[in-house]
């Protein structure tokens, strides 16, 4: 069952997504066209069964729906808008120097 979620939910859940990179090559592969599991793995070079509690994480952040295409399931971008935002995202540059970290990285367990 569909449920409207609040701005800050929405983004949350997104974050959390962005937050592994394995889950954002993931998202980078689906939006260049969908893909099935077995094809994801092998083109990101992890093991299915990683790729699986990805894609099981991408699914309950609501960013990725399954559709059945014959006896296989293919994973695509629940909503092709996700596309456009993460090509508005990779086009904000965030100019971080190499050698440097968040002030807060210790306290707050960023970077």
């Amino acid at each position: 069952m569909l449920t409207i979620t609040s701005d800050i939910d929405v983004l949350a859940r997104f974050g959390r997504a962005l937050a592994d990179p394995i889950r954002c090559r993931v998202l980078l592969a689906l939006r260049e066209a969908p893909a099935h599991p077995a094809d994801l793995a092998d083109a990101l070079n992890v093991s299915r069964t990683r790729l699986s509690n990805h894609l099981a994480c991408l699914r309950d952040c609501g960013l990725v729906v399954t559709v059945p295409d014959g006896r296989r399931i293919r994973y695509e971008l629940a909503d092709e808008r996700l596309g456009h935002a993460l090509d508005q995202l990779l086009a904000a540059v965030v100019a971080v120097e190499s050698d440097k970290t968040c002030p807060d990285a210790a306290e707050k367990g960023c970077c």
